[in-house]
């Protein structure tokens, strides 16, 4: 098979993925976690054929074994811990038990195997399906392509998911489905995941924008497609505040201010080279800036009032207790259930069942126990479950890649703006969990290996590729 077939058949299968996995709850519905496997199987058997079946199978394996031995690493390891269980299950006529087995710290083990290695099977389809990208894009006009496909998607969804805003619905897909919890937005579950993908596309979104401006000066730019990439830009940026997410509004803000920084510069660089009045530049961006901000509050203003008087409220009680309450005693308690398991962790997707073992939360007013499913911080949740050694070798699965990129990739803004959509998304996760939704997961790593990728084909002043 051609390389160039292989290039597109990578494209289309990355976008008919993500594309599945948004629209099907963010991909955190039991229901469709099995299918969406599957594509992401499809994907595995990609890989297979980029390595050994391409135009030079020897360099194909050396660049994807580059990449991949972090990955390989942390497959071991989640292997070698489905080989002992970490409980008991015993079942009675109506429900199940889980007991705990006393295992050496030193060995690993998982708290309950078949969930580890399903958790497994869907983390491997979504890191090497991102992963294809960088092993067969060709050219870097199939990597733009890909990046507004999946912006559009995007767009799509965060249209969706205002319109069922304005009209006050009660559940996803205008009240058809309904949800746990009436913090939804689109098609996602839950605001904050919603949030960090919405952030990540927003970037994207915005370094489309300022590639294309920056390759049609003047009235050129009627010919790209500018406007509507702005348009986009603000569509998603506006949904983020819709949707309730505080912090990642909070995130967008700081996205908004380095973009800003970044257009001050380049400005004064053109100035320099080409004597243009600045004054004008300068004051043109900042009403355009002014008049995206109104368009944001028109669309999302009674949202954020109610958001940042919560807020106040939450930061006066803290301030009353002196303490930061219950976030404090999770992760105090999750730090605790590591500190037993350091070295290989209780094993993937084990946290919501071991730490019933370690909660030392008070139930609430209403008498009934407080349960957590997640950590409320994925990096303190990878410590519990995969231990030092395990999330060493999931950040290296991002870091070695990360690696590859060169000076240069920072002066193109299409890496530039994807990787720090990326880049605000993990420092979230140091303080929630968005990594706990599957589309966040799979939009990040195709993010990332695509700005790499991109990169890596060539600098903006050279030749396209």
């Amino acid at each position: 098979m051609s390389s160039r077939v292989l290039e597109r058949i990578v494209m289309v299968h990355a976008v008919i993925f993500l594309t599945a996995t948004t629209w099907a709850f963010g991909g955190n519905a039991a229901w469709v976690q099995g299918p969406l496997a599957i594509l992401g199987t499809v994907g595995a058997m990609l890989t297979l054929l980029l390595v050994f079946t391409g135009p030079s199978p020897a360099q194909g394996s050396y660049r994807a074994f580059s990449y991949l031995w972090p990955w390989l690493i942390l497959n071991a390891l989640v292997l070698a811990s489905c080989l002992t269980s970490g409980f008991r299950e015993l079942r009675g006529d109506s429900q199940i038990l889980y007991l705990p087995i006393r295992v050496a710290f030193w060995r690993p083990s998982a708290a309950r195997p078949l969930l580890a290695l399903d958790a497994l099977w869907r983390f491997d389809g979504a890191y090497l399906s991102a992963l294809n990208i960088a092993l067969a894009a060709r050219r870097r006009r199939t990597l733009r392509l890909l990046v507004s496909a999946v912006v559009l998607n995007a767009v799509a969804l965060a249209v969706f998911g205002t319109l069922q805003k304005l009209v006050h619905a009660n559940g996803i897909f205008f009240g058809r489905v309904p949800t746990p919890q009436p913090y939804f937005f689109a098609s996602f579950i839950y605001r904050n995941h919603w949030g960090a993908y919405a952030l990540m596309m927003t970037a994207a979104c915005a370094g489309l924008t300022w590639h294309h401006l920056r390759r049609a000066p003047g009235e050129q730019f009627r010919r790209t497609p500018v406007l509507a990439e702005m348009l986009g830009v603000l569509v998603l940026a506006a949904t983020i505040p819709l949707s309730g997410s505080r912090a990642c509004t909070l995130l967008l803000l700081i996205l908004g201010a380095g973009a800003a920084a970044a257009a001050l510069v380049a400005a004064v660089r053109v100035h320099r080279s080409q004597r243009i009045q600045i004054g004008s530049w300068v004051a043109g961006s900042i009403l355009a800036g002014i008049a995206a901000w109104a368009l944001i509050w028109a669309i999302a203003g009674d949202v954020i009032s109610l958001r940042l008087r919560k807020t106040q409220e939450q930061i006066a009680v803290m301030r009353a207790q002196g303490d930061i309450g219950s976030r404090r005693i999770l992760y105090s308690d999750t730090l605790r259930m590591t500190r037993d398991r350091p070295l290989f962790g209780w094993g993937m997707d084990s946290y919501p069942y071991v730490f019933l073992l370690y909660n030392t939360q008070k139930p609430n007013s209403d008498r009934l126990p407080v349960v957590y499913h997640d950590a409320h911080t994925d990096w303190l949740q990878a410590l519990a479950e995969h231990g030092y050694l395990g999330t060493a070798a999931l950040f290296l699965c991002a870091w070695v890649p990360l690696r590859k990129l060169r000076g240069a990739a920072w002066r193109d803004p299409i890496p530039v703006f994807l990787l720090s959509g990326a880049a605000l998304v993990a420092f979230y996760a140091a303080v929630e969990f968005p990594f706990g939704n599957g589309a966040v997961v799979l939009t990040w790593w195709i993010v990332v290996f695509t700005a790499i990728r991109f990169a890596r084909l060539g600098t903006p002043t050279g030749a396209e590729p």
